[in-house]
């Protein structure tokens, strides 16, 4: 046995850790024949490195993980990267237009050897770091998803998903983003608040057709004046008594000519502006469902730009000449579609002013009325997102998700917090087809292939595209599919389908998926969809849904407010079983967690606490215990520790069925620092016999086996110096909680506590000298409580500083008084303090207390306070008063104990 360090250094422990139980296997130790227990990590970027979310997700899987491999099964936790699309060819191209070179340089072949020369050198850094978090995950088999088993399931589920009439070809609006010249998810637009402008324009009614009031126009108001080059209605509301008689009738776009009707919708709002909206079903994805209702296709519907966001000539040929080419906004200092559209419109008289008031009073005519705009912008490229409509592939959504739906409504999928359901049924419930074909070169290919006419063959290869062609001359689609598409595969793609493998047979499905509930719909429920369209059956049974890691403030961390945290600074800092620890215990279900240094601090202090403890046992000859078995002692003290671990180990596995990594984590830190740190190490010092020497070395085993899951590394250390040991700690045996509660010993070292406690509380606040020991009288005592004086007093005597133990009814002089269960423990105190001045300052600090109390429930109780403060402020409030409540409570007890 190795004699242990005075301090620990976790980054050494954790480097040599991570290396030795990766070099050995041990994060898939071989079990054939044990209990299967399989979870996928979402696969981050490959692009990416560790954040503080990805620092919750992946220590809350980890705890899992290790948990049930102490439990002995067989527990697999796969591994693997995404290949993320447009983030990785934005890297790639960055870094060639940094050496003057561009990607159109190049064919698509030569640009994706490439991108793959830089996965290569550079597409590692998240795995890594995910190590240094204490990832225990199957890197043996790790996974890509563009490697060519995952990339072979791609393409089989592309084209049978159109084989099943579940993918199709379809023109529809798309978020599109200019800089990359592609279609992107929702989840890959950033909605960020501009300052911009709402222009009103009149458009003349045509054929002389007046409103009620006799206008002959209809001001329509918009914050995208361009896109009125591609305007194809104007509606009103139904019921709109202004406009109700002109429904159906014709009104004209001023600049382009161009005719079309007033139609009648509900989503015009006649409280709004108004009351009339122009319509542009080619630019606005409201205008869009307008233009469908009112009964335009899609095919008919104008788009007015390109993929660069210049205007381009409308299918009618209206656009005037002097717009094409144009981009759609001002830049580099030339006016863009916008800016001519407001000028030509002024100068046609019909630009309504916006009319406001200086400061004395005067009007001032504008343009347009000014307003900030809630405004889309791709996430990587940072420009504005232009609704666009083009030809796109599409899966049908809404008849997969029926099947996970029900999986949900009948208890196959358990969503944890159960309150995610009704946003989960809600989206589902209202599903809109998937658009999964994105405008890059880096990504799965589209397997579909044209002809001379347009008609598409879809196959999984190029030879089975041409028999489906009769042998026509064919053009592959340049598009790959979306990154949600192919990890939407992930819970059995990486298993090896679509062979039908044993591991395949063995793993899926999957028994938990933890995930963000931010990816709630674009990963987690379309792994649902899929899993169950193409095995059957549920893609996992269990999914758990955390919150987001925010700012100590609440708010949510980013990069442009400056609070964005590194978890990799807080590991350097702190370690990571600091880290990890302060995960788990933040994570309360269905909260956010909030970042707060202070107490990854403590944690660490948890950890020197928990080798301090290693330390004193092994000086005073305590080693790793001989056997699994509890020991059976004879001392209540020994008794009491042992009751108390099988109490810990139960309340952990509570928890951890359950899913509350807080409740876990707690269980254990208040177990390790209060009881057998701070109690039982005080209460056996002096009397370490060789029982307590065994009790003390299986508890603290325990400890290592039930802290393991958290704090990985310093656990693994403390287990291998502190005895010879069968097998690394990571591959242990989880304790079992099968012995019986030894209720008789906890009682009465509960009791030895509370008294302890009780007599340590009155010293401290009745400032009793600490040196100074005291002549304890017992008053009341029961039969049971005198044998427990008897056996306990050594404890009472050393731990209390008690200079004496005696039975009797009063003490002369003032005395303090601790009454604990029937006892009255009499402290005199006659000459040891000033009772007099004692009794004063604790009314005067009683009365202070009750004062602030007070007031601060008086403005707690004011609804104006609580209504129009800032949430920090009512919280504070809160936390101030329930601290003020409890001082002036102790305060009292002391001065009762005086009295």
């Amino acid at each position: 046995m190795t004699e242990l360090p005075k301090t620990f250094d976790p980054a050494e422990i954790e480097s040599r850790w991570y290396a030795h139980w990766e070099q050995k296997g041990l994060f898939r130790p071989e079990r054939p024949t044990a209990e299967p227990f399989t979870i996928v990590n979402p696969p981050p970027n490959v692009t990416g490195s560790l954040h503080i979310g990805h620092a919750l997700d992946n220590t809350l899987q980890d705890i899992v993980i290790r948990y049930e491999r102490l439990r002995g099964k067989d527990a697999l936790w796969v591994v693997g990267t995404d290949h993320a699309g447009i983030a990785t060819q934005m890297v790639v191209e960055r870094q060639m237009e940094a050496r003057q070179d561009k990607r159109t340089n190049y064919t698509r072949e030569q640009f994706i050897e490439k991108v793959w020369e830089w996965k290569a050198e550079s597409g590692g850094a998240i795995t890594r770091q995910l190590r240094r978090l204490g990832c225990s995950m199957d890197w043996a088999n790790e996974r890509f998803t563009m490697d060519e088993g995952f990339s072979k399931a791609v393409v089989k589920v592309f084209v049978e998903l159109h084989k099943r009439g579940l993918l199709y070809r379809d023109k529809r609006l798309v978020n599109w983003d200019p800089r990359f010249r592609s279609a992107i998810s929702d989840l890959e637009v950033e909605t960020q608040e501009v300052k911009g402008g709402f222009w009103h324009f009149r458009y003349p009614l045509a054929d002389g057709v007046k409103l009620a009031d006799g206008a002959d126009h209809i001001v329509v108001a918009t914050t995208r004046p361009e896109t009125m080059l591609a305007d194809m209605a104007v509606a009103v509301h139904p019921e709109d008594p202004r406009y109700k008689d002109v429904i159906g009738k014709d009104i004209l776009q001023p600049i382009t000519g161009r005719r079309f009707k007033i139609v009648g919708d509900e989503h015009a709002d006649p409280e709004l502006g108004s009351g009339a909206v122009k319509i542009t079903p080619g630019h606005d994805f409201n205008d869009f469902d307008v233009g469908k209702r009112a009964g335009f296709r899609a095919a008919e519907m104008l788009n007015m730009f390109d993929a660069d966001a210049n205007v381009v000539q409308t299918a009618d040929g209206l656009i005037p000449e002097r717009f094409l080419g144009l981009h759609r906004f001002r830049r580099d200092g030339v006016d863009g579609a916008r800016e001519l559209v407001v000028a030509e419109m002024k100068a046609l008289g019909l630009l309504v002013p916006h009319v406001s008031k200086n400061k004395e009073g005067e009007e001032i005519l504008s343009d347009a009325e000014p307003r900030t705009i809630q405004t889309p912008f791709g996430d990587r490229s940072g420009v504005v997102i232009e609704p666009w409509l083009t030809d796109q592939w599409y899966v049908d959504a809404e008849k997969l998700a029926q099947a996970p739906m029900q999986a949900v409504r009948d208890g196959r999928i358990e969503i944890v917090p159960k309150t995610w359901e009704k946003t989960f049924f809600n989206w589902m419930e209202n599903i809109q087809p998937w658009c999964v074909s994105r405008q890059l070169w880096w990504g799965h290919q589209i397997p579909a292939w044209y002809d001379e006419d347009g008609n598409p063959y879809v196959a999984e290869s190029e030879e089975e595209a041409q028999a489906l062609a009769g042998n026509k001359a064919l053009t592959r689609d340049p598009d790959v599919l979306d990154t949600w598409f192919s990890s939407a595969l992930w819970p059995f793609g990486t298993l090896g389908w679509p062979e039908q493998s044993e591991t395949l047979a063995r793993h899926y499905p999957n028994d938990l998926l933890i995930s963000g509930f931010d990816i709630l719909f674009f990963w987690d429920a379309r792994m649902a969809m899929q899993g169950m369209e193409f095995m059957g059956d549920v893609p996992w049974r269990k999914l758990y849904l955390h919150g987001l890691v925010r700012a100590a403030d609440g708010q949510k961390m980013s990069k442009s407010k400056g609070n964005v945290v590194d978890p990799l600074g807080l590991i350097d800092k702190f370690g990571a079983d600091a880290l990890r620890f302060f995960m788990a215990a933040m994570e309360s279900q269905g909260r956010d967690v909030k970042m707060d240094e202070k107490r990854v601090e403590g944690y660490r202090n948890f950890a020197t606490k928990l080798w301090n403890a290693a330390r004193f046992l092994q000086s005073n000859g305590v080693t790793a215990s001989a056997s699994h078995e509890a020991p059976q002692p004879q001392a209540p003290v020994n008794r009491w520790i042992i009751a108390e671990t099988v109490a810990t180990v139960q309340a952990i596995d509570t928890a951890m069925n359950e899913l509350r990594f807080d409740a876990a984590a707690n269980a254990i830190y208040h177990f390790v620092w209060d009881q057998f740190c701070d109690w039982y190490i005080e209460l056996t010092k002096g009397s370490m016999d060789s029982e307590t020497k065994a009790v003390a070395g299986w508890a603290f085993d325990q400890i290592l086996v039930m802290l393991h899951p958290f704090m990985p590394f310093i656990t693994e250390e403390l287990w291998n110096l502190t005895g010879t040991r069968e097998t690394e700690l990571i591959v242990a045996s989880w304790p079992q909680a099968l012995y019986a509660v030894d209720s008789e010993a906890q009682a009465e070292i509960d009791w030895l506590i509370r008294l302890i406690s009780a007599m340590r509380t009155a010293r401290t606040e009745l400032n009793v000298p600490p040196g100074a020991k005291l002549a304890v009288v017992v008053h009341d005592a029961s039969d049971e409580t005198r044998r427990r004086i008897d056996r306990q007093g050594a404890a009472l005597v050393r731990l209390g500083r008690v200079e004496s133990l005696s039975f009797g009814n009063a003490v002369t002089g003032g005395a303090a008084q601790i009454v604990v269960d029937e006892a009255t423990f009499i402290l005199p105190l006659e000459g040891v303090i000033d009772i007099a001045a004692e009794k004063s300052r604790l009314a005067k600090a009683l009365a202070a207390a009750e004062k602030e109390r007070d007031s601060l429930s008086g403005r707690l109780a004011n609804p104006s306070f609580v209504e129009k403060a800032k949430p920090e402020a009512v919280a504070k409030a809160r936390e101030d008063h329930a601290e003020k409540a409890a001082e002036a409570e102790r305060l009292a007890a002391a001065l009762d104990r005086l009295a």
